[in-house]
């Protein structure tokens, strides 16, 4: 079945090109059909599933092409990271339930979502099984080991081995199934998969003993049991750690609480954080997380906001104010009014984003080939130490360095080492507010040294406002503007309240579109107008007396210090605006910004980009505005401000979930710690291998300690890529 799916396909290329042969399917359970899905306007819907059984990159390869050319899908990404395939299809032409058993039919078993986080329970009951048996044949070995030395009677020998034999059978014939199942999988498909020489241990291990119980020879029963036991646990703690490694990218929407006191007239009712809409209000004390993203009503507290921010420092908010959903309030009691609902939260796009980036997994590297052909050379060096120990010193000390040899091989340490690395990556940047769509463009950031930056929406606030006024001054034009809608009316009130300055009430006043307002404040008449020069505002009244009020666009308050922990990490900064050069200066020299391109149009800012690119620099953009898109793809990494137009964050391969430019340092820093630990990860294993390899065919390796170095090295490169996480948090 799964050949003629293959090849209907026209994907013959898989069986020259897989590295792996996958496992038979468990049947398939329950009714794909009565999955709840809504079909989106155009008429498809979409699903993840976890998928068991994806074992490298070529199972991945030809379940997503099967997919991607089955008619009525219209997309379809398999993840290795995390296991997951995202389909999107037209229920109409195709049913889940029958791209669910194509999956089935190429050897791999579909899930839905939420499944793949339970233990594999077969896998423990062959753990236990086979730890149960190697604890007392180790016990019986123990005395036969003592007995020898004290003269134990041939009859209680010979009892204590055929104990350990029927001990160690259930342990070598049903225990081992899935090592047995992946080698033949392999050999069928005339592929050396990393179980092979496991396999073929375990079965030359089983014979031996078999013959040495009943010729009364030492069996190393005891070695196999002990073998099969680890290697079961190991794999299921590099199962286990997989598992953790893709889930930690993908839980921030378990920061949103369940509950929410919502305001009900006069009365307080307790409601799902689901159902609460956009315009309703809600009560938050202090210690509790915001169910919803919102604006402050009432009140004011201090908000922890490292979640969105990535920064420690909590904030002081009032009135007016913004907090985002799974922030904490650790002082003060507010009423926050609803602006988004539940599935719209910055958190929970900040979920499906990194979702969506955890599942499209990485590109392929040189190390995905290296396996098979490793597993080859150690079959070959296992077979050339069974000749020459068996040739020099004799059958009874070739048998354990064989199986050694066999044992201690571990390739599939190599093929982990990147995409466990990079799930970890987009994990630790995204708590800290800074969205990639691939882990691709996550590695691709630890290589970039130049960090190129948009002005308005991205180092500045995006908004007029006020720059410079005397207090006097504002409280006049505030009286006469607290009565206009006009932007710069409201940057003169929000300026004055921002100050403390009471507003004057105003009498007798008219505002003339295009020319300004005019109104009498404190028993005078006053002007306020337009000056001469962008930005200015003329405020004149009765007796010659003439103010001015400088408006603009102000630096964002963490954009200097964003800038500098740039630059501190070894980044060139440049700031690139299509604005005047007076103003690009001033914004450039309030965030520390030496180098300033001003007067630059959207076309101008992609070839500048592609110029530095052509002088073998590596280039971050980062922008916010419509016409940002050129530059955002020129880049080498497009990053957008979540707060810009849609067209900017679609063309962006990563996306900052708030107002603030900070979060780039935290995303340089994991996509440099990731970067390391993928080089860490892969020489470390390289290593390994030819040392550990080496060392058991010279005999320094007896078989019961290969199997405890086998999944280590696995073992290992889980560790390492959890450790990502501390050392971005160490870092930024």
């Amino acid at each position: 079945m799964a050949f003629a799916i293959i090849h209907g396909a026209g994907l013959d290329r898989y069986y020259r090109d897989r590295e792996d042969f996958a496992p038979r399917p468990s049947p398939l359970r329950g009714s794909w059909d009565t999955l709840p899905l809504e079909p989106d306007e155009a008429g498809r819907c979409e699903v993840r599933l976890a998928i068991d059984g994806l074992r490298c990159a070529s199972c991945v390869w030809v379940t997503e092409r099967v997919l991607q050319r089955t008619v009525g899908v219209d997309d379809a990404h398999v993840s290795y990271a995390t296991g997951r395939v995202t389909l999107r299809w037209r229920p109409d032409r195709v049913s889940l339930a029958e791209l669910a058993g194509r999956i089935a039919a190429l050897g791999y078993r579909p899930r839905i979502l939420g499944e793949e986080s339970a233990p594999d329970r077969d896998l423990l009951v062959r753990l236990g099984v086979a730890a149960f048996a190697a604890v007392n044949v180790m016990t019986l070995s123990i005395a036969l080991y003592a007995g020898w030395f004290g003269a134990m009677a041939p009859r209680f020998a010979a009892l204590f081995q055929w104990a350990s034999l029927v001990l160690a059978t259930p342990v070598a014939l049903w225990c081992a199934q899935p090592f047995y199942r992946g080698a033949w999988s392999g050999l069928h498909s005339r592929i050396l998969h990393m179980d092979v020489p496991i396999a073929l241990a375990v079965s030359v291990l089983y014979g031996h003993g078999l013959i040495g119980t009943l010729s009364g020879w030492e069996t190393y029963l005891d070695s196999l049991t002990m073998l099969v036991a680890l290697l079961l646990g190991g794999r299921l703690l590099e199962t286990s750690g997989r598992r953790r490694a893709s889930e930690a990218a993908v839980t921030l929407a378990a920061s949103v609480p369940a509950r929410a006191r919502r305001v009900a007239g006069d009365a307080i009712e307790d409601v799902g954080s689901a159902d609460l809409v956009a315009g309703d209000r809600f009560v938050t004390g202090s210690g509790e997380e915001f169910p919803a993203d919102g604006v402050v009503e009432e009140g004011t507290g201090s908000v922890r906001v490292a979640l969105v921010t990535g920064e420690s420092e909590p904030e002081e908010v009032a009135p007016g104010d913004e907090v985002w959903a799974g922030t904490v309030l650790i002082g003060g009691a507010l009423t926050v009014r609803v602006t988004d609902s539940a599935d719209k939260t910055v958190v929970r796009r900040m979920a499906r984003t990194l979702e969506e980036a955890a599942d499209r997994g990485t590109r392929p590297s040189s190390t995905d080939r290296i396996a098979p052909w490793f597993t080859g050379v150690t079959l070959i060096v296992a077979g050339l130490s069974l000749l020459g120990w068996w040739w020099s010193v004799g059958i009874s000390s070739a048998m354990p360095v064989t199986i050694a040899v066999l044992v201690v091989a571990c390739p599939c340490a190599l093929a982990l080492a990147r995409p466990l690395a990079a799930a970890a990556g987009l994990g630790a940047a995204a708590r800290r507010g800074l969205l990639f769509r691939s882990a691709d463009a996550l590695l691709d950031l630890a290589e970039v040294d130049l960090v190129v930056l948009d002005k308005t929406g991205t180092v500045t606030e995006g908004e007029m406002t006020v720059v410079s006024a005397d207090d006097a001054d504002l409280r006049v034009a505030a009286g006469l503007e607290r009565y206009s809608r006009h932007p710069i009316a409201e940057a003169i009130v929000v300026e004055a309240a921002g100050r403390g300055i009471p507003l004057p009430s105003a009498s007798d006043v008219r505002e003339v579109a295009g020319s300004g307002i005019e109104g009498v404040v404190d028993g005078k008449r006053w002007r306020l107008r337009a000056g001469g020069t962008g930005g200015v505002i003329v405020l004149e009244g009765d007796g010659g007396h003439r103010g001015i009020i400088r408006l603009g666009d102000a630096v964002r308050p963490d954009s200097a210090r964003a800038v500098r922990r740039l630059q501190a990490a070894g980044l060139e900064v440049v700031l690139l605006t299509g604005d005047d050069a007076g103003v690009a200066d001033r914004i450039a020299e309030a965030a520390g910004i030496a180098t300033v391109h001003a007067r630059v149009s959207p076309e101008g800012k992609a070839q500048w980009i592609e110029r530095a690119r052509q002088r073998g620099r590596r280039v971050l953009f980062a922008g916010d505005g419509l016409n940002d898109g050129p530059a955002l793809v020129a880049a080498d990494v497009g990053v957008a401000m979540g707060t810009g137009v849609a067209s900017s964050v679609l063309a962006a391969d990563g996306v900052l979930g708030s107002r603030s430019i900070l979060p780039l340092v935290a995303g340089f820093e994991a996509g440099r710690a990731c970067r390391r630990t993928v080089r860490t990860n892969q020489i470390r294993s390289i290593a390994y291998n030819v040392s550990a390899v080496a060392a058991a065919a010279a005999g320094l390796v007896n078989p019961l300690v290969a199997a405890v170095l086998m999944p280590l090295s696995s073992t290992l490169v889980v560790v390492s890529s959890l450790r990502v996480e501390r050392v971005v948090r160490k870092r930024s």
